[in-house]
Parts: C-alpha cells; structure tokens; sequence
C-alpha cells in the first residue's frame, strides 16, 4: 500500500469522520513547525504527513481509492494525471490547518463548536503522495480562510539578563551551579502553565566578569512570539586579598621600614588554597613591585597557562626616631 495513512493520523482503517478530525487537530497541533522552533525540519515533514493522511481520509472518494488501490491507486487517478500530485492544485498543509483551526497560528485558535465541526473542503482531488509533491507551492490556490486569516508575524522577545555573582576563589579553580527559576510555559490547550526548572551552569577556570552563559528560549512562552533567550553575566565578588587585574592577580602588602630594606619573607595562601612562601631578598625601593610567574588567574582560552602575581609594597616608615637610632643609621648608611 506504500504510505499508510491510518498510522500516521492513529487511527484505526474503520474510523468515523468525527475520529479523523479529532485526531488531525491533536497532532497537526504537536507538530506545527511554530509550536517546535528547536526541531523544526522534523516538525514540518511530521505536520505534512500529517496534513495529506488528512486530506485523502476525509475525503469519501479519495478514501474509497485508497482503502481499494492504496497510494499508487490514487496517483493512477485522472485528477493526479493532470497535475494534483505534484502540487500545483490542491491545497498545503497550512491551508489544511487554516480551513480546520481559522488561523494558521497553533497559539491563536479557540476550541469552538465551529473548529471542530469543520472538515477540509477540497476543490480537485489528487493526492500529496506524489514523488514531487510540496506544500508550499505558490501556484497553490488559496481558500478563503487563507485569505481571511494571515499568520501573525513572530516575534523573539528580547533576552532576559541575570547577574551570576562568582567569588575569586570559584572563578580560579571552575564550579558548577545550579539555577532554578519559574517560567511561563504554553500547553497543548493553548493555556500558559508556572513550571520550575533547574538550570546547570558550568563556571570554567579562567571566566572573567561580563562573561555570558545563554539558555536559549528559557523565558516565557507568550501567544506569537518566541521566548527570550536567557542570559547569566558573570559577576566577581570582591576579596580581601587579591584583586584581578585581567588574568593577573595583584596583592598589596605592608612591611616595615626594616623588611623593606633587610628583606623578609611573604606568606600566602594561593586561591586554590596552596601556601605560597616569597623570599624577599631585595631591597624594597619606592614603586618597587614583584612579579611571581604563573601563580595569577587560569587563562580561559589557554588551558594550562596563568597569569602573573603583582606584589606591591607599602612601606611603613617610622613615625619618630630617637638620637641613638639616627646615628646608628648615619653610621650603618656611612652619612
């Protein structure tokens, strides 16, 4: 028989009129290209099978060949000879949905006595089984709901931004959080529902602030128009030790007049909680700064490779000196 038409519309060989118009509005509105934005090659093949196993059951004589002759039996018919099954008469798989719904919308239509009681019309015979058949040929002629009812143009909402604040220590080593938030999604009816959902975002070594993590169409679903995209921005808490400087991390530390000039030992304790020992063994002049290779921020894009650490000094000088203290400095520095 070829395609089998009573399986993609599920339903039985015996079903009544009022069966096949049940189940055509069940799933052409499943699988309307519009309501499967993320899957939409699939949707469309899916709603134009769906669209001509409707188009030949609901008609009596199209189904009377069909049940006797099966799809090659319809190709054999006059009306296919002069050009039905290859789309240049008939109707398409959204002038079908049109007739049935009033709208070529999915989001727009009610559930009234009349849509329901609606049944496609066919003005010349032939099948859409043909190896050349489209439905989006544009010497299709058009009904007069296709006329009446234009689709609504959709729209994308714009993106919706929420800020990720991230401590120093979790932008250094990465972490995985986890998001919950509360959107509205549209159901089958046509209703909007509350729904929860858990979002994962995966922190990676190095990101810096600005940083966007995008979910894409996770806001809410609203009639003809596409959800917003939902975007996280990465934030940078602030810390009581380091602060970055692009992918280096600077530290500012206090020593004394004596350190400064005698040398003195540093300890840190890195962000991936390492203890890091600096032997400071040169003399600490005015805008000195030292420089520790490969112990600053992970570089993102190049796994592996860090940034620098900055130490910058502040130099606590005494506030007096006594008579003894200045000789012993005059006498030490040669003055």
């Amino acid at each position: 028989m070829g395609v089998d038409y009573y399986s993609i519309l599920e339903v039985t060989k015996g079903a009544t009129d009022e069966e096949l118009r049940k189940s055509y509005r069940k799933l052409a509105i499943r699988w309307h290209p519009d309501k499967n934005p993320n899957n939409e090659e699939e949707a469309e093949a899916k709603f134009k099978e769906i669209a001509e196993a409707y188009y030949v059951l609901s008609d009596s004589k199209k189904r009377a060949i069909y049940d006797q002759y099966g799809e090659e039996g319809l190709k054999a018919t006059p009306d296919s000879q002069n050009g039905a099954s290859n789309g240049s008469s008939g109707s398409n798989a959204e002038n079908i949905f049109a007739d049935f719904f009033g709208s070529n919308s999915p989001f727009d239509f009610e559930y009234t006595n009349h849509a329901k009681s609606t049944r496609f019309q066919t003005g010349g015979g032939g099948t859409f089984g043909g190896s050349g058949s489209t439905f989006k040929s544009k010497t299709d002629r058009a009904t007069p709901s296709t006329r009446s009812h234009k689709a609504p143009k959709v729209h994308k909402a714009p993106a919706v931004e929420r800020k990720l604040a991230c401590t120093l220590e979790e932008l250094y080593t990465g972490t995985k959080r986890k998001m919950k938030i509360l959107r509205n999604v549209r159901q089958p009816n046509g209703e909007t529902m509350a729904e929860n959902e858990i979002l994962t975002i995966e922190v990676k070594p190095g990101w810096k602030k600005g940083t966007k993590i995008t979910f894409p169409e996770k806001g809410n679903e609203q009639v003809n128009q596409i959800p917003a995209d939902l975007v996280f921005v990465i934030d940078e808490k602030p810390h009581e030790v380091y602060k970055r400087d692009s992918n280096n991390l600077v530290v500012h530390q206090k020593i004394s007049l004596v350190d400064a000039l005698a040398g003195t030992t540093i300890n840190l304790t890195t962000l991936d909680g390492r203890d890091l020992v600096i032997d400071i063994t040169d003399v600490v002049k005015p805008s000195y700064e030292l420089v520790i290779q490969n112990e600053g921020m992970p570089i993102a894009r190049e796994p592996g490779k860090k940034g620098n650490l900055m130490i910058k000094f502040d130099v606590k000088f005494p506030s007096k000196l006594t008579a003894e203290q200045r000789a012993g400095i005059r006498h030490i520095f040669g003055g």
